[in-house]
């Protein structure tokens, strides 16, 4: 018997107008955690859905061979009648569906007469949540879950189709780092019990953590497999077969010369839109012109309620405290006198909240700020294709062009359009949530050049991150937060992941 389980060997994949693999082969090990890397774009997601029978048989030049036979898929439900499993980035949960009923939903466990065996079901269910580490009862519907957890019932799920070969794209994408550190402990497990995992990340540092291979894929070509054990696969190597350059730095250098105080907010509160409690609590914070100022705190700090709290009062209720603009105080009722006053803020969900991802480049850029193209009520068509142009030009858009539709493109090429948007507005502060959530390390490079054209113009950024290493490499001053509180402001040369670490569990049960 072969030692792989899985070869795909001189797989092309051609859409109109884009060849988006060419010629990709790709070998895996039985029970091996096997990782793919590649900038966005550069086919790892496509290749994966050849794999699971997305794209179908026929769609495709190229063959799979699966436990040592030739296989053809017609869909998802032949590539798991063979074990193979695919979890997309994007859960494909049903919220108001329970746990039990998510896991089985297509493969329902029925008992007399075809109906469902609901005893079985919720006991399966509840064997399933326990071999994945999660205590939540099999009838707790699934929005009352947080991501983390979302997660791991989706490998329940799979673990219940008889899994041999396990495959997850972005994993970790929007898990914090505990949560993340759970899901790489359960994926070893399951290696070290004979499941086979291939995993697509942008995160190199749980790659070089937890892979046993690695493939890095470029322009929707093999670059090469690395052996992980083998001296020589560091993260250096990674990026530059995905890039086809050497990144000097993670981070680009900037020299931090911060001016007057653009916004300051004292004593904000802010409560939970339908339940008692207070979700922002007593928070002060400033920044400057030409400086880059961090919040870091765990999931479910607050982080994003006091940003969208900022902005517009997009989130909670019975918000009280002062806003400051250039010492000014200024009141922000709503999206509209936020944006008039100079706050901008790029969501953390920038597909669903940030871009309208079945129009063009063109209209996603020009949304935020219409009235500054319109005369007596309509839109002057020109002016916003030139927006548009001149936006794609400055941030290195990689679009056909401004008619391009923006779902089409890659996520950090989406992100960039995000950006466009919102400097349209001029703002002389811009919010960032996590900017660089779900792209390479290449467009993360990009971005972080962009914010450091910013603030070298004089405006005023906060960025917001899950990633300690990217508020380190980026502040010059860092806010805590635990519990709706902010528990300490570091500046950048003092900070190091555990005094921030620190300070991100420092009152969270007092809180409570």
């Amino acid at each position: 018997m072969s030692d792989n389980i899985l070869e795909m060997r001189h797989i092309t994949k051609t859409f109109p107008g884009v060849k988006a693999l060419q010629d990709v082969s790709l070998a895996v090990r039985r029970g091996e955690i096997h990782a793919i890397c590649g900038e966005n774009g550069a086919g790892k997601s496509t290749l994966m859905k050849v794999l699971s029978g997305v794209y179908p048989t026929g769609s495709y030049d190229g063959e799979i061979v699966f436990d040592g036979k030739p296989v053809q898929f017609r869909g998802i439900n032949d590539s798991e009648a063979h074990g193979i499993v695919i979890i997309h980035q994007e859960l494909a949960l049903v919220p108001y569906l329970s746990v039990a009923e998510n896991i089985f939903l297509g493969n329902e466990r029925r008992g007399a007469g075809g109906l469902i065996d609901w005893n079985r079901t919720n006991a399966d269910a509840a064997d399933l949540l326990a071999s994945v580490g999660l205590r939540e009862s099999p009838v707790t519907p699934i929005i009352q879950l947080g991501v983390g957890k979302q997660q791991l019932v989706e490998i329940a799920k799979a673990l219940s189709k008889q899994v041999r070969l396990l495959i997850l794209d972005e994993p970790t994408a929007a898990l914090n780092d505990l949560d993340s550190a759970h899901l790489l402990d359960l994926l070893r497990r399951l290696r070290d019990e004979g499941v086979t995992c291939i995993m697509i990340s942008h995160k190199l540092n749980e790659i070089t953590a937890i892979a046993d291979s690695t493939t890095v894929i470029r322009d929707g070509r093999t670059v090469e497999t690395l052996d992980m054990s083998s001296a020589d696969a560091t993260q250096e190597r990674i990026i530059r077969g995905m890039v086809g350059r050497d990144l000097s730095s993670f981070y680009p250098d900037r020299v931090s010369e911060p001016g007057e105080e653009v916004l300051r907010i004292e004593d904000w509160n802010v409560r939970h839109p339908t339940q008692d409690r207070l979700v922002v609590d007593g928070a002060n914070l400033n920044v400057r012109a030409g400086e880059v100022v961090g919040i870091a705190g765990l999931m479910g700090a607050g982080r994003t309620e006091l940003a969208m709290s900022v902005f517009g009062r997009s989130y909670g209720r019975n918000i009280t405290g002062r806003l400051f603009i250039r010492g000014k105080e200024v009141r922000a009722r709503n999206v509209a006198e936020a944006i008039r006053n100079g706050i901008a803020y790029a969501t953390e969900d920038r597909k669903r909240f940030g871009l309208n991802l079945i129009d063009d480049v063109r209209r996603n850029v020009s949304a935020a700020a219409l009235g500054k193209l319109a005369r007596l009520g309509w839109v002057n068509g020109n002016e916003e294709i030139k927006v548009a142009e001149d936006g794609r030009r400055d941030m290195n858009i990689k679009a056909p062009s401004v008619m391009s539709v923006v779902g089409k493109l890659s996520g950090g090429n989406q992100q960039k359009v995000v950006l466009s948007k919102w400097l349209f507005t001029d703002p002389d502060v811009l919010i960032l949530d996590e900017p660089t959530r779900g792209i390479d390390v290449g467009a993360k490079f990009e971005i972080y050049t962009i914010i450091n054209r910013l603030v070298a113009d004089g405006r005023a950024v906060i960025l917001i991150s899950s990633e300690l290493p990217e508020l380190l490499g980026m502040c010059d001053r860092i806010y805590t937060l635990a519990a709706g509180r902010i528990t300490g402001e570091v500046p950048v040369g003092e900070a190091t992941q555990e005094n921030l670490m620190e300070l991100m569990t420092k009152d969270r049960e007092l809180a409570r």
